[in-house]
């Protein structure tokens, strides 16, 4: 059961790194263009694999921090709703991408810094 844990972690944490990797691959290709739908396919790993990590608790041995995971979610349910409003339009506004950014790199900042 720990391999699926670890592996789920690594999922999640490539979720992040994709996060932030479109924020790059948005500042070089696409200033005036339609919004990467890289953006949704990251946060969407997040939430799938952090509610798996959540759900497996008891059987990992590993205890969460409920206001945390409630907090962690609703910064991330924000990013999904920004990027769904966003993701089918031919222009994005020009602060999305650091809003979206900055609200991902919130969110590890939450799960480093949150005793």
């Amino acid at each position: 059961m720990e391999f699926v844990r670890q592996l789920l972690v690594f999922l999640h944490l490539l979720g992040m790194a994709m996060m932030i990797g479109m924020f790059f691959v948005q500042l070089r290709t696409a200033k005036e263009g339609p919004l990467n739908k890289g953006w949704l396919h990251g946060a969407g790993l997040q939430l799938v694999t952090g509610f798996a990590l959540y759900l497996l608790a008891p059987l990992t041995h590993q205890t969460y921090d409920h206001a945390k995971i409630g907090v962690k979610i609703t910064v991330l349910v924000a990013i999904m709703v920004l990027t769904v409003l966003f993701v089918n339009k031919d222009r994005f506004p020009k602060w999305l991408p650091m809003a979206l950014v900055g609200l991902t790199v919130l969110n590890v900042g939450i799960a480093v810094f949150w005793a």
